[in-house]
């Protein structure tokens, strides 16, 4: 059930591959753990796992979990293999409103620099650096960024995001410089299929996820950063100086790929002298 279940998410639903193995986790070991079938399992089972495992798992973790859950009832509802949705009649963790680590620019250019640049690795790391900052990517969209979607001369990266949806980011000239630098000394790939795979590790093969948080670490180390951050933080960071800068936050939703602008509304957790200006500023009556 739960493979037939991940090809319906990954292939109509198009959720990404990271999406629908952390959903199946989730699912399998629920499932497991009650040791019921799934067509009699009711909203009591759901609720006591969750408590069960409440002790050892976040609230935003809970949420996720249910949610994988939800959208697994939802699937054998489809599927008539279910009448109803148990997690329906659950009830999903309070969750407080979560503020992301934000970098400073001067922190993330500490980081950037303390990349050296001096052989073909650090080439990459910075230039994966300059990109998960200057276009705002998601790690995975870096680590599965296409050679041939990359247009230095035209100013923009084509980027597939979650749900293979494309969007079109503009590309700065620092960031551009560093991806050239790197694809100047880019090693062979190791196979016919990574030919047009920009970011690859010291076998020819596409860098993992781990890779880059590694990186991104080890870096931050290096720079004497002592916040905890992740790939994650720089386009948070990305996102929060667009803003800060007097960017429409709807431009700030397309360029990071959010469905909803609710998503993107959580950027806008800038100081209030800066809300402040930018309002009196454009004020009729001011």
């Amino acid at each position: 059930m739960v493979r037939d279940y991940a090809y319906y998410v990954r292939i109509e639903r198009k959720m990404s591959p990271n999406t629908v193995s952390s959903y199946c986790s989730d699912i399998a070991h629920f499932l497991d753990s009650v040791g019921k079938n799934p067509s009699g399992l009711g909203a009591d089972d759901v609720s006591a796992y969750l408590q069960e495992r409440s002790s050892e798992l976040s609230k935003r973790s809970q949420a996720r979990m249910l949610s994988a859950l939800r959208s697994f009832f939802d699937w054998t509802v489809l599927d008539g293999l279910r009448k109803d949705n148990p997690c329906d009649a659950v009830q999903a963790p309070k969750l407080g409103r979560y503020l992301p680590e934000v970098l400073s620019v001067e922190e993330v250019t500490a980081i950037i620099e303390s990349v050296s640049g001096k052989n073909w690795m650090q080439l990459r790391d910075r230039s994966i650096l300059e990109l998960l900052y200057g276009c705002g990517l998601r790690v995975s969209e870096a680590c599965t960024l296409r050679i041939s979607h990359v247009f230095p001369e035209e100013g923009f990266v084509r980027v597939v995001g979650k749900g293979d949806k494309e969007r079109l980011v503009p590309l700065g000239g620092m960031a551009a410089d560093a991806f050239a630098a790197y694809l100047a000394v880019r090693p062979e790939p190791a196979a016919a299929e990574y030919a047009d795979i920009a970011f690859l590790n010291r076998s020819g093969t596409p860098l993992s996820r781990v890779s880059v948080f590694n990186m991104v670490k080890r870096q931050a180390m290096l720079a004497g950063i002592r916040k905890e951050i992740s790939p994650h933080t720089f386009r948070h960071s990305f996102a929060t100086h667009l803003i800060e800068n007097g960017a429409d936050l709807r431009v700030v939703q397309e360029m990071l790929g959010h469905e909803s602008i609710l998503t993107t509304e959580i950027y806008t957790h800038i100081d209030t002298r800066t809300w402040q200006s930018a309002i009196l500023s454009h004020h009729p009556r001011k």
